[in-house]
Formats: structure tokens, C-alpha cells, sequence
């Protein structure tokens, strides 16, 4: 429990003082929209870190040098924890913008940093507003910022029966710009805080990240289901993650 609380006070804290921080960006995006951007990166990282830190979490890392740091790309991860989240933003190399749910954008504080790092809200019963925010994200990949999106679209709650069904919209940013889809897959991360609510744990976690998959590149049945191709190339590295955690 103690785990738990020193995350909370911790986020609130952040929070708090972060608001003069942002103001200061806000001044500063005005002259150097660049060096803004990167700085709210980082300041963000920093603050995952320490959660990170805190609740004793060991992340074991492989392949992130598959990941080209030279242009935006779309990360596909799985999704079994709000942790996935919090270790995912860590790593990124560069300017990432995050799908999230549209009730998000109604938290105050926490929906102002989203928006300074270029996440984007989905309403998933509003097909217009889902379109326009895919345009969005079509715009910034083209602009050179990258987008993670969750494909299964919610939390697993029972990753060991499988991946979700992926949702084939989630792709059509990577289709329409021809960016790289970086696939994720990541183990452990419910052991964290989902399968021991309201306790937090010490665990390891597992974090692959698989090699660049380039739409125009695949056959044509594959272009035409690449999120069941996606998915396959996850299920893969999640497979190869048992041998480790035996």
C-alpha cells in the first residue's frame, strides 16, 4: 500500500508545481517550438522514471535500436496495464503523441500536458470526431512526430487467453503516411498494480520492441489484414517472453 500512496502523492505533487512549468513552455514554444517540445518530453519521462522507481519496477529492454530515429513512426503495443502506458512514454527516443480515451482530456493539469505532447483524445462513438483525429495524427506523423495507439483498445484483463482482437482502423495512420509500425510487446506489466489492487509490487517487466514493418512492403493479403499481421508479429515476441519468465 505504501507503494501506492508514494505514487499518488508523488503524481499530485508533479502536478501541482508542474504549472509554473508550463507556463514557461508555453512562453518558450512561442520562440523555440522545438526545444519546448523536447523539454516537455523529457520533464515527462523524468516523472515516469521515478513511478517507475518507485514501484520497484526492473524493466528488461530488448530491441529498442529497431526503432529508426531518424523519422515518426506508429507504435503498436499490447495493453494489459495502465502501466503500459508510464513504460512505453519512458522510452520513447522522440516526440510521441499517445490515443487516449476522451475522458482524459477533462482532467485538469493531466489533460494540459497531454495536449502539450501532442495526444490526441478518441471518441469512440462519434465517427466524425474519430476521423478528424485520425487526420490529426496523419498530420503528425508528417510533421515528424510519432503516435502510439493500443489496437485491442482497452486493457486486457486476461492477457494469458490471448491478445484482444485488433481494431484494423488503429493502422490507417501508417497506411495513409507510410510510416514504419513499430510492434511492442510487452509481459508483466499487471504485476505491477492490476493483479493485486490496491497493493503495488516489485516486478519484472519485459519490453520488446520488433522490427520496422513497412506496409508497402508486405504481400497483398497481408496489406489488406495488417492488423492481423501486426498482432501476429506480437503474439511472436509475447511467446518468446515465457522462456524468460519460466
Amino acid at each position: 500500500m505504501i507503494r501506492l500512496i508514494l505514487v499518488s502523492v508523488f503524481l499530485i505533487l508533479f502536478l501541482i508545481f508542474s504549472i509554473p512549468i508550463m507556463l514557461v513552455e508555453r512562453i518558450i514554444k512561442k520562440f523555440n517550438r522545438s526545444a519546448a517540445d523536447i523539454s516537455c518530453l523529457r520533464i515527462v519521462q523524468w516523472a515516469f522514471k521515478v513511478i517507475l522507481l518507485i514501484t520497484g519496477t526492473k524493466l528488461t529492454v530488448i530491441g529498442e535500436d529497431r526503432i529508426p530515429k531518424d523519422q515518426a513512426v506508429l507504435y503498436i503495443p499490447n495493453h494489459q496495464s495502465y502501466f503500459d502506458i508510464v513504460i512505453t512514454y519512458s522510452r520513447c527516443p522522440g516526440l510521441t503523441g499517445y490515443i487516449s480515451k476522451d475522458f482524459m482530456e477533462k482532467i485538469p493539469l493531466l489533460s494540459n500536458w497531454m495536449k502539450h505532447l501532442y495526444c490526441l483524445f478518441l471518441n469512440r462513438s462519434d465517427m466524425k470526431a474519430g476521423l478528424k483525429m485520425i487526420l490529426t495524427g496523419i498530420e503528425y506523423i508528417n510533421n515528424g512526430i510519432s503516435i502510439c495507439i493500443f489496437p485491442e483498445g482497452t486493457r486486457n484483463p486476461h492477457p494469458e487467453d490471448g491478445l484482444l482482437p485488433f481494431k484494423e482502423g488503429s493502422l490507417k495512420m501508417a497506411e495513409k503516411t507510410g510510416c514504419p509500425i513499430i510492434p511492442i510487446a510487452i509481459t508483466g506489466s499487471q504485476d505491477i498494480w492490476e493483479k493485486h489492487m490496491p497493493f503495488m509490487r516489485k516486478c519484472r517487466v519485459i519490453v520488446e520492441y520488433g522490427e520496422p514493418i513497412y506496409l508497402n512492403q508486405l504481400e497483398k493479403e497481408q496489406r489488406k489484414f495488417s492488423g492481423a499481421y501486426t498482432k501476429s508479429k506480437i503474439e511472436e515476441m509475447l511467446k518468446n517472453h515465457e522462456s524468460m519468465t519460466a
